[in-house]
């Protein structure tokens, strides 16, 4: 049969069969364009990195197949399958995007805006850059006019917005983009992919990257208005502040071990959920909507933090993301000590104080 295979939220198609276990197989020569892994005479390899062959043979079938869940478990992939739908998924361990994050390197990514063309982070390099998370599901989408008005006002000293909707539909996004009159590079993450490279929790999220490519403020939660001060305790006016700072005195805020301090840190439960929401995801768009309700859920479950996760999965389930549901989710989350927000703190000082 056909099997779909979404890896790190890269999809390919192979085939596989089943075992009466349940195990799912795929040909040893699959591997490589699925997942890019190769077995060689050592072992199997990726890189530099190869894995014993003596380790190797314990997901190895005799007929020339390979237990995708047990390759999973090798490699230290977190993994997730619905094999009655033909459909697994593999994300990327906790360590590794740990890892990537901890080096200061923002991760480069490619998205598509509201009229279908791809543009790349890599294409601003040379420039300061605001990565700007946010969503039609989150209040902080009437923000949107103010970060264009920020990128407008700031351009000619070499500073860009980059806003990122955290939507599933690029038609969920759209409106408030075209409203905006965005001409800042407004993309949408319809997959997750890139929220999930950044580690981002919840919305509205801001990443600052300078002009080598570095994160030079990480994972910041910033109104540009004061609309939603009332909930989220955030004084915008000391945000932009901060902001024109940086863009005009080079003044970050953080020093560069202070920024490394506050790089996100990444669980196994967290990756686990976003591989479990990957499934959701395609099983949504294949028009298996109650199970893909169920792999949400388990989603939810494993990373009630993750709020893109289960309030991104709102508007597709049919539930409104800014009612009574939601409400009681959020104060679940305050209940059991969770924040909704993760502000730095350096710019949040008292009145008169921008420090």
């Amino acid at each position: 049969m056909n099997f779909t295979i979404l890896d790190d939220h890269r999809e390919t198609t192979v085939e596989a069969r089943t075992t009466d276990d349940g195990s799912v197989l795929i040909r040893t020569g699959d591997i490589p364009s699925a997942l890019g892994w190769e077995r060689k005479t050592q072992g199997w390899c990726r890189g530099d990195i190869c894995i014993p062959a003596r380790v190797a043979e314990g997901v190895e079938r005799d007929d020339g197949w390979v237990d995708l869940a047990a390759f999973a478990d090798l490699i230290d992939r977190p993994y997730a399958e619905a094999s009655a739908f033909g459909v697994a998924a593999m994300g990327v361990s906790a360590a590794e995007r740990e890892s990537a994050l901890a080096g200061g390197v923002a991760p480069d990514f490619q998205l598509r805006d509201v009229d279908g063309v791809a543009h790349t982070l890599s294409s601003l390099r040379g420039r300061k850059v605001a990565l700007v998370f946010w969503a039609s599901w989150c209040g902080c989408r009437y923000d949107l006019a103010e970060w264009e008005r920020q990128h407008v006002a700031l351009s000619s000293h070499g500073f860009s917005v980059v806003s990122i909707a955290a939507d599933r539909r690029p038609e969920d996004a759209e409106p408030w983009i075209r409203e905006a009159g965005a001409t800042h590079l407004a993309l949408i993450d319809v997959d997750g992919g890139v929220a999930d490279r950044y580690q981002v929790l919840n919305v509205p999220t801001v990443v600052w990257i300078d002009e080598e490519g570095r994160v030079v403020r990480p994972n910041d939660t910033i109104f540009a208005t004061d609309l939603f001060r009332a909930m989220s305790g955030l004084d915008s006016a000391r945000a932009m502040a901060a902001l024109r700072r940086w863009v005009l005195e080079a003044d970050v805020g953080l020093t560069p071990g202070e920024a490394a301090e506050h790089a996100p840190q990444v669980t196994a439960a967290q990756q686990q959920a976003r591989t479990e929401a990957a499934v959701a995801l395609w099983l949504h768009r294949s028009g298996h909507a109650d199970e893909a309700a169920e792999f949400f859920a388990r989603a939810e479950k494993l990373a009630p933090e993750d709020v893109t996760i289960w309030r991104g999965a709102m508007p597709l389930l049919g539930t409104d993301p800014m009612g009574d549901e939601y409400f009681r989710r959020r104060q679940a989350l305050t209940d059991a000590g969770i924040p909704i927000y993760r502000p730095l703190p350096d710019w949040q000082g008292p009145d008169g104080d921008d420090a």
